[in-house]
């Protein structure tokens, strides 16, 4: 039953990725927390999107915005990655899911509600870039705070999730060497070939949506997104916390 719940979250939040170049990971780990360990899904999830990203990177390469990326992109996000992987074992989990689940929420409403706001200046874009690569290596989910940055650049949204995509390509692909060359890949290596065939199926329905949607609706869907993964997030953080308050006798 587990395996199949992953299924299906797989294929949900791998499709919206396909969609949009975010969500594949945060999505997925809100709907596995309900089934398994936050520590287990991570390395379950990170090498599946591999399997997504990287031919949708081959297939989008001329859409990457390859300077912008190096230049304002990828320096911030592995900085705060590394940040994120050493603060690992001094931050408690529920505390910084907690935390996480807060910015994604007030950022994506704030979003919605001001549409058309202007673009952020550079030293809050590199700012916020970093803490998404913090929350990326803390957990594997920088992109709520990384589109929030990047969604109010004049990319548009095949560039935009082209670009989003590569960097997911780059800092997963980091991240699944350290998990193998530490050997924490073994104990999974059954569960990611049965969930294989659910990142396959999630990419082809997001690819035909992505072609659907014009520049309009796709911010809107972008921050509507973002909200629902906050919430989802939001709800199974304060759940964890009422069930620690009432073991502890709270």
């Amino acid at each position: 039953m587990t395996l199949v719940w992953l299924g299906l979250a797989i294929i949900l939040a791998f499709g919206i990725e396909a969609m949009t170049g975010f969500g594949s990971i945060v999505l997925a780990l809100a709907l596995g927390a309900l089934v398994m360990d936050l520590a287990s899904l991570v390395h379950i999830l990170v090498p599946l999107n591999l399997l997504m990203t990287a031919p949708l990177v081959w297939k989008l390469r001329q859409h990457i915005q390859v300077s912008f990326l190096l230049r304002s992109v990828l320096p911030m996000m592995l900085v705060g990655t590394a940040v994120g992987v050493g603060l690992t074992p001094y931050v408690p989990e529920l505390l910084s899911k907690t935390l996480f689940a807060g910015l994604i929420i007030w950022f994506a409403a704030r979003a919605l509600l001001q549409p058309a706001a202007v673009e952020m200046p550079s030293l809050r874009r590199h700012s916020t870039i970093t803490a998404a690569g913090i929350t990326h290596g803390l957990f594997a989910s920088g992109g709520p705070l990384l589109v929030y940055a990047l969604a109010r650049t004049s990319l548009d949204k095949t560039q935009f999730r082209a670009t989003l995509l590569t960097v997911w390509l780059s800092l997963n692909g980091c991240l699944t060497l350290y998990f193998i060359q530490a050997g924490e890949l073994a104990p999974y290596r059954e569960t990611l070939l049965w969930l294989a065939p659910c990142v396959g199926i999630g990419a082809c329905i997001g690819n035909r949506l992505h072609h659907s949607i014009d520049q309009a609706h796709f911010s809107k869907l972008v921050f509507g997104v973002l909200l629902a993964v906050g919430l989802i997030l939001m709800t199974n953080t304060l759940f964890s916390w009422a069930a620690l308050s009432t073991g502890s006798g709270l």
